[in-house]
């Protein structure tokens, strides 16, 4: 997992249809769109913030693809919110400590 440092990015997602995968369009610091499928997100107690990991849209499976990782606050409605950068090694000891159980769930299935 490689540390992304993009600073507040604006990101809006689809959630009528939690069977279908789930896309955010981050918007980078040129004003450049890019489409990001959701890989999954959580709450951290330990850290009071909620989470997202993302990866590349139209990404084949099998293929190595980069991770992103942000925290991220949603604005009413959740459809609408804010990314903002991983900040701290703790954090992310925590979000790969989680990201390996989710793939160890996930072979195991």
């Amino acid at each position: 997992m490689t540390k992304e440092h993009n600073h507040n990015h604006d990101h809006d997602h689809n959630h009528e249809d939690e069977h279908e995968h789930e896309y955010i369009t981050i918007i980078d610091e040129e004003g450049n769109e890019e489409l990001y499928e959701i890989l999954f997100t959580f709450d951290s107690e330990d850290f009071d913030k909620s989470y997202v990991l993302v990866f590349p849209s139209g990404t084949t499976e099998g293929e190595e693809v980069e991770l992103s990782a942000f925290s991220y606050t949603e604005s009413d409605g959740g459809l609408e919110g804010t990314l903002s950068a991983i900040e701290t090694d703790e954090e992310w000891e925590m979000i790969e400590e989680v990201l390996n159980t989710f793939i160890s769930d996930e072979e195991s299935d």
